[in-house]
């Protein structure tokens, strides 16, 4: 266990809102059986604001989350942007249980057999207390073919693009606390100000990202305005889901439980409690969950609906424990059939990402090991207002591109064709330059430790080809699931990833680049350089960027893989929804936070018109 590395930071005092009720009011009474309108099983990116919504309107709600607090689980390393990084790697011994599901995969055969640790959130918030609070949007095409895939216009772009904005509070940049040169475009007509959650731009843009910005130019991608609009391909600052004012995480704990402790006492929250299968009367008709609480079960009841959000691995184990699936897995454990639904668990998709580093004469986060600059960050992030590199997650500047002609040469056809397939504007690779050493991505805390500055140039295949699957290993909920994301078994993904490695290299070789590299390529290094070894070197390296999804996917009815609606309701049965990442047909490019959100947004505003 991990925490050991607790110490590197001093801890920042919690800012304790005044409440209306003991905060204890808001926290259900384990053991005890309970009647609520709505159950939600899962307080994540989507679960939480389905909750929220249903609470505001006068529901009772149950909400069952088997974490807790992250700011006591994992302190300052889940709320300080520039920690975002800490147990997030692949090595299965580098976690925080406290915090996290501690998922492994299954061994991947086209990574060397590797059984890789998957980061997911076990806290109020989900993966929204963990992840690296990149925001920005899907492209117009990728959402345009969701809703052609799902026979449902209500899902395109256009339609989608206000549930998104109901869910932002975007803040502009303080540019007086950012270099003059790191000022981001954006276009203020498609970013929300009224909704829940902090958006904005970091307090710190690192100074390599002026450079980067022409160094993208130099290779192609030009500058853009903003990554909200419904366009990827290019380059430009990203958002962060960052609290303006204090400058720490926004997660949908912030954003749509916080406001609620306290304060509005239909939401009542059971945490530290695993949800153990659904209940159904009259054998299709959900009723309610069966819940644990350290050992001690019980039953929550729901007038109206169930609602599922527990996300792309607990979302299908939970059905299939509870009857709902493929029946061939379920009658390997005994488990009464209620629907034969093939399509749960199938259609895992997923994002990778590798890229070589670099040693750079600037500033980055490898500096954060020298006592005496993270002492001056401190003293600048707990200043009025914060400021500094700890305001940063070390993420800041995108860019997106279809992959170039000159390196399509190796593309098999079927690759190209299924490429081809893909919406105009849905881009192949985005390049994600992180400011410090990636390695082998085993442990993003081990660096050279020479006293060197490193620079990573992530390249990030968002054009996934390869489909996983997630099984049951048992009836019981608290085994975790099997998870096979199946990386790189359609040669696609290999070959798109080589063509990002390639161009990774010419980024960092750009005219606007070659003076800030001290001594030439770092890791892998130059020895590196055949296709054969760039795949080589991909096996070994590669890493998720935790973009599990569609595990559950949303379709027609009449389609015998579809598991929702395009409401969210459990096809074969009735009362049941599921809301979160599980039922998205395909994963869009990019980073789907804000998809999630706007999902949760659309479908709670369904399920209170059927209330």
């Amino acid at each position: 266990m991990a925490l050991r590395y607790l110490n590197k930071f001093s801890l920042l005092s919690l800012a304790v809102p005044t409440l209306a009720a003991p905060i204890g009011s808001s926290f259900g009474v384990p053991g005890t059986d309970a009647l609520y309108d709505y159950v939600v099983v899962g307080a994540g990116n989507a679960g939480a604001p389905v909750a929220y919504r249903l609470a505001e309107t006068g529901h009772t709600v149950a909400l069952v989350e088997a974490g807790s607090l992250y700011e006591y689980g994992n302190g300052n390393l889940s709320q300080i942007p520039a920690n975002s990084l800490f147990f997030i790697g692949k090595d299965p011994e580098w976690t925080n249980n406290l915090v996290d599901w501690n998922f492994v995969t299954s061994p991947q055969a086209e990574w060397n057999n590797a059984s890789v640790h998957y980061a997911s959130g076990k806290v109020l918030g989900g993966s929204t207390g963990r992840n690296l609070m990149t925001y920005h949007l899907p492209t117009k095409g990728s959402l345009d073919r969701w809703a052609e895939d799902v026979s449902d216009e209500s899902w395109n772009f256009d339609n989608m693009l206000p549930y998104i904005m109901k869910s932002q509070r975007f803040t502009p940049p303080n540019n007086n606390l950012r270099f003059r040169n790191a000022t981001p475009t954006y276009d203020p007509a498609v970013l929300g100000r009224r909704g829940r959650l902090d958006v904005t731009y970091p307090n710190y843009a690192n100074g390599l990202a002026s450079w980067l910005v022409r160094g993208f130019r130099d290779i192609g991608l030009a500058a853009i305005r903003g990554l909200n609009g419904g366009q990827l391909i290019g380059s430009a600052y990203t958002l962060s889901t960052i609290q303006p004012g204090n400058q720490h995480r926004a997660s949908s704990k912030t954003a749509y439980l916080d406001p609620l402790i306290g304060r509005n006492l239909n939401l009542i929250i059971y945490q530290s409690t695993h949800a153990k299968r659904i209940l159904f009367s009259n054998d299709t008709v959900a009723t309610g969950v069966r819940v644990s609480s350290e050992g001690q079960e019980y039953t929550l009841s729901a007038r109206n609906e169930v609602i599922v959000s527990a996300g792309a691995f607990k979302t299908p184990q939970l059905l299939m424990v509870s009857g709902i699936g493929p029946a061939a897995n379920l009658e390997r454990y005994g488990i009464p059939l209620v629907a034969d639904r093939p399509g749960v668990g199938q259609n895992l998709q997923d994002h990778t990402l590798a890229g070589p580093s670099y040693r750079v004469n600037a500033i980055t986060g490898s500096s954060n090991s020298i006592p005496e600059f993270i002492t001056e960050a401190q003293r600048q992030y707990n200043s009025n207002p914060p400021r500094g590199v700890l305001t940063n997650t070390g993420v800041d500047i995108l860019g997106w591109e279809k992959v170039p002609e000159q390196l399509r040469g190796n593309f098999s056809t079927e690759t190209e064709d299924a490429l081809a397939s893909l919406p105009e504007d849905w881009p192949e690779l985005e390049y994600l330059p992180v400011y410090g050493y990636f390695g082998d991505q085993n442990n993003y805390m081990v660096t050279p430790n020479d006293g060197f500055n490193y620079l990573t140039i992530a390249a990030a295949v968002v054009s996934p080809l390869s489909r996983g699957t997630v099984d049951i290993a048992s009836n019981d909920t608290e085994v975790n699931p099997i998870i096979d994301p199946r990386w790189f078994a359609h040669p696609g993904d290999i070959q798109v990833a080589v063509a990002g490695f390639r161009r990774s290299r010419a980024l960092m070789a750009s005219p606007a680049m070659a003076g800030i590299t001290l001594g030439g390529e770092s890791y892998p290094g130059t020895d590196v350089q055949t296709d054969d070894e760039i795949v080589e070197w991909l096996r070994e390296a590669s890493n998720t960027v935790h973009h599990a999804c569609c595990t559950a996917g949303m379709g027609p009815r009449d389609n015998p893989d579809s598991v929702v609606d395009t409401q969210g309701r459990v096809i074969g049965v009735s009362g049941l929804r599921i809301v979160d990442a599980s039922i998205m047909p395909f994963l869009p490019p990019g980073h789907p936070i804000s998809i999630i959100y706007g999902l949760a947004e659309r479908i709670a505003e369904s399920i209170l018109a059927d209330a």
